[in-house]
């Protein structure tokens, strides 16, 4: 049945030509991401889309990236997403409302923070950091965006991935005793914004589910097993994870690591499993690639290739992917200063 629902979308595919763009990030499976005509990480794609002609957007991913593209479509073009119930759940762990509580309590002694959101967050989030003078940052680009937040105020606030936040400090030499993991229960009630004066990067305690499935010892059994093989890891994993790996960075960075990594090497990745097995086939001749661990994203495989035929078998009719226009337009200044500082 799976060759039905390819041989529907390459029709439909070939009957809209310029009408239609598919988009789908790394971590879609091999299913998906092989009708994709666009594929990346989060920065990536978002570049992208204002580039885009196409009537039809269909993005492969989950419900925040989805959000980005519509925002930073025009209004003449109509974004889907496959599966809208395919979120996020680091970016759930930032609500709205809990954010605005933060944020009162941090600057209550006028001390200006400056939040930078990772981009795994939702349209909302992204409204609010920019009311506070911030912006957003990707896996790729967290080091230029830090360095930035860094530089308009007194302190930044970081989420909501502590991993990452903890990960972009170290190799900015931020050091530890200038961090602060910030205690959000209760609505912020243990929030003092004059216990934190002398901390400059407060962490909210955010995480990545997959990646938070990968541990030092992993790597430890590795090395123990080939001392010659070589790991690479993505920066949502625990900072006991990043500094035992022979690198870090984005999704983008891990293809390119594998594409330059040695012939005949042993490579382990620390990421999600549909983007390991595809470096495993691609390379399979040169290269022996496995995962640190195996970690599937269940949000990102909720997007099937019969779902994604059905989706395009009735694009007038499929819902879009909407954000209220207050609120994207504050988001997509957000978006906007980061690709803007990072062009």
């Amino acid at each position: 049945m799976s060759e039905a629902h390819s041989l529907i979308i390459q029709d439909i595919k070939a009957k809209m030509g310029g009408r239609l763009t598919i988009m789908g990030h790394h971590y879609q499976n091999d299913r998906v991401i092989r009708h994709c005509d666009l594929r990346g990480d989060s920065l990536e794609l978002a570049r992208k889309v204002s580039g885009l002609k196409s009537e039809f957007i269909v993005f492969c991913g989950v419900t925040f990236m989805a959000e980005t593209a519509a925002m930073l479509a025009s209004d003449r073009q109509k974004v889907i997403q496959p599966s809208p119930d395919a979120g996020c759940v680091m970016s759930d762990m930032a609500p709205r409302a809990l954010l605005d509580a933060v944020m009162r309590k941090l600057t209550t002694n006028g001390r200006r923070i400056i939040p930078l959101a990772y981009v795994n967050t939702a349209a909302a989030i992204k409204a609010v950091v920019a009311q506070y003078g911030g912006s957003v940052c990707t896996s790729a680009n967290a080091e230029t965006m830090l360095k930035w937040a860094m530089g308009q105020g007194d302190g930044v606030l970081f989420l909501p991935d502590a991993n990452l936040g903890m990960n972009t400090a170290n190799r900015l030499g931020i050091p530890e005793s200038k961090w602060a993991r910030l205690d959000i229960s209760g609505m912020a009630k243990n929030v003092d914004s004059n216990a934190l004066k002398d901390k400059n990067l407060l962490l909210w305690p955010g995480l990545c589910v997959v990646h938070k499935r990968f541990k030092p010892e992993q790597i430890d059994e590795i090395r123990q097993r080939d001392p010659d093989a070589l790991v690479v890891v993505h920066p949502e994993c625990h900072p006991n994870v990043v500094n035992k790996a022979d690198a870090a960075g984005s999704t983008s960075l891990i293809i390119n690591y594998v594409a330059q990594a040695p012939r005949e090497a042993a490579i382990y990745i620390g990421t999600e499993i549909s983007l390991v097995e595809r470096l495993a086939k691609e390379y399979r001749n040169e290269k022996l690639v496995r995962p640190l661990f195996p970690s599937l994203c269940q949000n990102m495989a909720k997007t099937t290739e019969e779902l994604l035929a059905a989706t395009l078998q009735d694009l007038e009719g499929a819902e879009a992917v909407t954000v209220p226009k207050d609120v994207a337009r504050m988001a997509t200044v957000a978006i906007e200063r980061m690709l803007d500082i990072c062009s």
